[in-house]
Formats: C-alpha cells, structure tokens, sequence
C-alpha cells in the first residue's frame, strides 16, 4: 500500500501511528470483545476511553482545574451559534458582541451571530483582502460587549495570531479549530476555545469546547438541550449520545502528542515545518504568498503560481507524485498547503522539491 502525502484543509491526515492502532484494535478494543463503533457511551470501557482522553487534553494544553471541557458536535460552525446562545444570557438583550474580522472562518461567525445579537466589528481587513491581521490598537471595541470572538487561525485565507489579544475584563472567545495543539497557549487568557477535530485532532465529528466554569449557566431560553453547556458539562460530555468513536481516535492522538514531547516539542516541529516551506516560496517570483509575514499560519500555507494558467498542470504533475489536496479554497483560489501536527517534514520537502522541479520546467 502507498500512503500518499495529503495536505487537505479537513479532514486531514491523521498519524500513521494511530491509525494502525485504530486498525489493529477495530474488532476487539483490549479483550473487550466488540468495536470501540459498538460500545454504549456509558459503559466502564468507553467511560475509561473518554475520561483517559479529557485527562490527556488537559494536561497538553495545561487546562487550569476552572475550566472545563466538553465533548460536542456540530463542528466550529455549529459553535458559531452554540457560543452566542451560551454566553449572551449574562447581558442584557439585545447584547452586543465584539468580532475581529480576519477571514472567511471569522466572517462565518459573524453572519451566524447576527441572529442572535447585534455584532460589531470591531476590526477587520477585508479592506487589505485578509492577508494581515489588524493592529490590536486599531480595534474599536464596545464599553459592554458580551464577548470578543476571533478566530486565531484563518485555514482559507492562510493567516494566524502569534499573539494572545488583550480584551481587558471581556470574555475572548477564540476558534481555533486548524491550529489547536499545533501551538502552546495559555488557556487562562481565554473565556472560551473551541474547535472542530477534523484537521490536528482526529476524524470530522468531535467538536472541542474548552469554557471557564464562570461562563456556564448562562444560555438563552432558545438554546438546545444538547448544546447547553451546563448540561453537556454535569453530564459530562454524556448529555445524549456523543460522537465516541472520534474521542476514542481523538484519545489516540493526544496520546501520540505526548509521545512526540508535548505541545511545545510539536511547536518546533511546526516552525520548521513552515519555515521550510515559506522560506522555498520567496525566494522565487515563480510562486508568491500573499499574507504579512508577521501574521502567517504554520498550518494553512497557500501560494499562487504567477502564470494561473498552469495551476491544472501543477495539480496533475503534484497527484503523479503522490501529493495531494494541493488546491486552493475555491472562494480564494491558488493552491493551499495544509501542514498540521501529522503532515511529516518528509512530505513538506517532498512538496518543496516538487515545487523546484515544477518551476524548472515552466519557468
């Protein structure tokens, strides 16, 4: 069998190592006797596959003991109305919520929380076609907003906080679905995390919330049962049926992250990673990336080639050589790179010299 390098966006490539472990115990998880697909999500064997994955999350992340974290679906899409309906119970109606503008990921929290509040935007860069991240002194919040929503890491438009903003005493809500772990964060600076699992985490279905404890109890009277975050969290994450397949993938993956070295020792991995690949695109005109270079995404790197009309050749010529997934979104166009946690620095170099070949043929 040859495994192929796949940048895909997500769901995208998962360790090696953990999927032959998913496979080698797909019939029979430890003596069980039956798929971990099979089990009841209350029985002692999914309990212990849940409460070993929580326990693993939060000590990579170093989860302080006043948060929680919950284990939902709906994807960061979903939480795009999950969170307003959670959060904006604290505030007089109608609330105002505070959005940094950066992307498409951000611009989709901001349409979708316009049902539920009046949004502002208190900054963006859709003037400058999202390749930056506006200066946090040119953000013009409210005096009593209910929260600050960014999103740290724009997969589509390729652009990242290296940074943790300060919001004063406001809640900053941040979805970091393509970029959790990939990075060390403090936790303590944020009201609320989450993301979608499908790109460093584990198979599309497992959503991530990771909320301070003071933020529960506080949905609107509109808010579905299994998205109410005081319920999800007295039942801890068993509320209804979860996606206990993706958390027992998921467990997999936190459990590869600490052998590996942590977070910290996958941040360096990661900058190499990035550095190698954006170092090879400028250093020629044949390819350009378009984001500021302070404000670049380890993960989600896209490129365009200066003559578009060998994009179809350049897509074929990569599929030949086994990389795939290589094209850009379809709402920016160009070629994007997606190299989370699992993508080896083997195939970032394989990319680049595909990169070199490609561009000593045609350029």
């Amino acid at each position: 069998m040859t495994r192929v390098y796949n940048f895909s966006a997500g769901p995208a490539v998962l360790p090696q190592e953990v999927l032959q472990l998913a496979a080698d115990e797909m019939l029979d998880w430890h003596g069980s006797g039956m798929s971990v697909m099979e089990m009841s999500h209350r029985g002692k064997e999914f309990i212990s596959i849940y409460e070993a994955a929580e326990r693993d999350l939060r000590d990579l992340l170093a989860v302080p003991a006043n948060y929680r974290i919950l284990f939902l679906q709906g994807g960061g899409i979903g939480e795009n109305a999950i969170v307003p309906m959670n959060l904006l119970g604290r505030k007089p109606q109608p609330a105002v919520v505070d959005f940094v503008h950066t992307g498409s990921w951000s611009g989709k929290s901001i349409k979708e929380a316009k049902k539920y509040c009046t949004a502002n935007v208190a900054a963006s860069s859709e003037s400058q076609k999202f390749a930056a991240i506006p200066p946090r002194d040119t953000w013009k919040l409210s005096k009593d907003a209910a929260y600050v929503h960014i999103c740290t890491n724009e997969t589509i438009d390729g652009v990242e906080f290296q940074y943790t903003p300060d919001v004063g005493e406001v809640p900053l809500v941040a979805d970091m679905s393509s970029h959790i772990l990939s990075r060390a964060i403090d936790v303590s600076k944020y009201g609320v995390i989450f993301g979608g699992a499908q790109k460093n985490i584990g198979p599309a279905g497992l959503t991530l919330v990771i909320v301070r404890e003071d933020l529960i109890g506080h949905a609107l009277t509109i808010c579905p049962s299994a998205f109410d975050w005081k319920l999800v969290a007295e039942n801890h994450s068993m509320y209804n049926t979860p996606p206990t397949y993706a958390i027992y993938i998921a467990g997999l993956v936190f459990q590869w992250l600490k052998k590996q070295g942590g977070v910290a020792a996958m941040e360096q991995r990661n900058i190499a990673k990035a550095a190698l690949l954006y170092d090879y695109l400028d250093s020629t005109g044949f390819y350009t990336n378009k984001v500021a270079k302070d404000c670049r995404s380890r993960m989600n790197v896209p490129f365009f080639l200066k003559d578009e009309s060998l994009n179809d050749a350049f897509l074929a010529g990569a599929k030949e050589r086994n990389l795939l997934q290589l094209k850009g979104h379809k709402s920016v166009g160009g070629m994007r790179a997606s190299i989370y946690n699992a993508m080896p620095v083997e195939g970032v170099q394989a990319l680049v010299d595909y990169l070199k070949e490609f561009e000593r043929k045609h350029g």
